[in-house]
C-alpha cells in the first residue's frame, strides 16, 4: 500500500447525513490518485475493485474480514463472492454517489487482505 493510501486508511469513515453533493471531477480523481491499488471509479459513482484468492476458502476468509470492517465503520459495501474472488463495489447511498469516506473505506478494504 502506498504511502497515500496509508494516510486515507488511517482517517475514519464519518457517516453521510445527505445535502451534500457527491465528489465529481478533479477532487474525485485526486482521491482515486492517492487510494490506487487496482481500484476504478465507475460512472463518478461508486468505487469498484476484484481480490483474487488461491481458493474460495481465502476468499471468504477475506469477506468475512470486510463484513467486520463494515461494521466497525458503519459504512457498508456491496460484495460479491465467487471461487476464488471477491468484487466490492463501494458509494454512499445517502447522496447516490462517492464521498471521501467511501475512499477510507476502500483504503482500509486492502488492508484486510
Amino acid at each position: 500500500m502506498n504511502t497515500s493510501a496509508n494516510e486515507l486508511a488511517a482517517k475514519r469513515c464519518v457517516p453521510c447525513k445527505g445535502g451534500i453533493p457527491p465528489l465529481r471531477g478533479e477532487p474525485l480523481q485526486a482521491l482515486l490518485a492517492q487510494l490506487g491499488n487496482g481500484w476504478q471509479v465507475m460512472n463518478q459513482h461508486h468505487l469498484e475493485k476484484l481480490y483474487r484468492f488461491k481458493d474460495f476458502r481465502e476468499a471468504l476468509a477475506f469477506t468475512n474480514r470486510i463484513g467486520a470492517l463494515a461494521e466497525e465503520q458503519a459504512h457498508h459495501p456491496d460484495l460479491h463472492l465467487a471461487w476464488g474472488k471477491v468484487s466490492l463495489t463501494i458509494w454512499t447511498h445517502k447522496i447516490d454517489g462517492l464521498t471521501e469516506s467511501d475512499f477510507i473505506f476502500a483504503a482500509k478494504a486492502d488492508r484486510c487482505l
